[in-house]
């Protein structure tokens, strides 16, 4: 069996969980891929779920116990059965301190409705249009026998129209942008300031009274704003 590497498991991870794995967790992973019965599906689960660890902020080593039991969970153990192959040593603690079963059921019950498990568990959900992908078809089958052979008029058109809405090819969406700026009244106001300190500027030039430099320190006042001085 092949060991996993830190590479190859910080490879899958989101950047931001990646300097918390190390080998003592990277040997913990290797531990449990020693187990001929879930080498296969732990491995894979471990590196196809990392994604559930930017919904939240759960430790890298909450996240391999939580594959491991949704692992076992999907060879088909019961919440205990998962959750005692999962932590072993928990279980064993609870022996030694005489925990009544009741509680047992309540802290794994408590567990399997945790975020970081039911996150995971929802990664392994197959939707169900491609499970019942058989039945879509017999329906398909039965709808394209009864618009051909039913007696009623009504049922072979519904039939019909069940198959023409069902079987229609994809709408092309179009993605329509408008690029069309349009301008403001403080762009206009600032055109009509501009054109009209200019138009003074030139008539004071000609009258004498303001040089070059004065023009050159002038500013615009925009109705509404506080006039601002150059120093």
């Amino acid at each position: 069996m092949t060991a996993l590497t830190i590479d190859q498991f910080k490879a899958a991870l989101p950047p931001k969980v990646k300097k918390s794995v190390n080998q003592e967790l990277i040997d913990r992973i290797n531990r449990t891929l020693s187990d001929p019965e879930l080498h296969e599906a732990y491995r894979d689960n471990l590196l196809s779920y990392t994604r559930v660890m930017a919904e939240g902020k759960f430790r890298v080593s909450q996240y391999i116990d939580a594959v491991k039991y949704v692992s076992h969970k999907l060879l088909g153990c019961t919440n205990l059965d998962a959750y005692s192959k999962t932590f072993p040593e928990k279980m064993m603690r609870f022996t030694v301190m005489g925990t009544s079963d009741k509680d047992i059921s309540s802290y794994v019950s408590a567990y399997n409705k945790s975020k970081l498990v039911n996150l995971i568990m929802e990664q392994t959900l197959v939707p169900s249009w491609i499970l019942n992908q058989d039945l879509y078809q017999k329906a398909l089958n039965v709808q394209a026998d009864l618009m051909i052979s039913a007696r009623s008029e009504k049922v072979r058109s519904d039939a019909a129209n069940s198959l023409l809405t069902h079987l229609k090819q994809p709408e092309t969406q179009k993605v329509e942008m408008d690029v069309n700026v349009k301008q403001d009244s403080s762009i206009q106001a600032l055109r009509d300031a501009t054109m009209e300190l200019a138009a003074r500027q030139r008539m004071a030039i000609q009258a004498g009274a303001q040089d070059a430099q004065d023009v050159a320190h002038s500013s615009i006042l925009i109705e509404g704003e506080s006039e601002v001085k150059d120093e």
